[in-house]
């Protein structure tokens, strides 16, 4: 078995990254918003942070549950999402605008649904 409450906790800094990134990319309409300007750079910035923090912390929750707990849940494509980490820390000068907002638009929300899910079912 392994340390819910410190689990827990990891999952709450998560949810928290995918509400950040929500409320940050909710004015980008197309993915050149990111590039065009002062200020989509610096959401750009922002929004890459959280998912390098995402990434990390599901690396530290797979260590912590013996990597038993992420595997219950396949509706998510955890390995991409830790990988998504290691490109953006080790490739930043590299990143792609587009790949960003197609994360962004299409997977934070259903990450989001599912820590909870996973929150709601380490409590009971």
């Amino acid at each position: 078995m392994y340390d819910q409450e410190l689990a827990l906790e990891i999952l709450k800094q998560v949810h928290h990254s995918t509400q950040t990134i929500l409320k940050r990319f909710k004015p980008i309409e197309f993915p050149d918003d990111f590039t065009n300007s002062e200020s989509g750079m610096e959401k750009l910035d922002a929004i890459c942070m959280q998912l390098i923090a995402i990434g990390e912390s599901l690396k530290n929750l797979d260590k912590v549950s013996g990597n038993t707990l992420l595997i219950k849940y396949p509706q998510v494509e955890w390995k991409k999402i830790k990988g998504m980490r290691d490109i953006i820390t080790h490739h930043y000068f590299d990143i792609n605008a587009e790949a960003i907002y197609d994360v962004c638009k299409n997977h934070i929300e259903t990450l989001a649904r599912v820590i909870q899910q996973i929150m709601v079912d380490i409590v009971k």
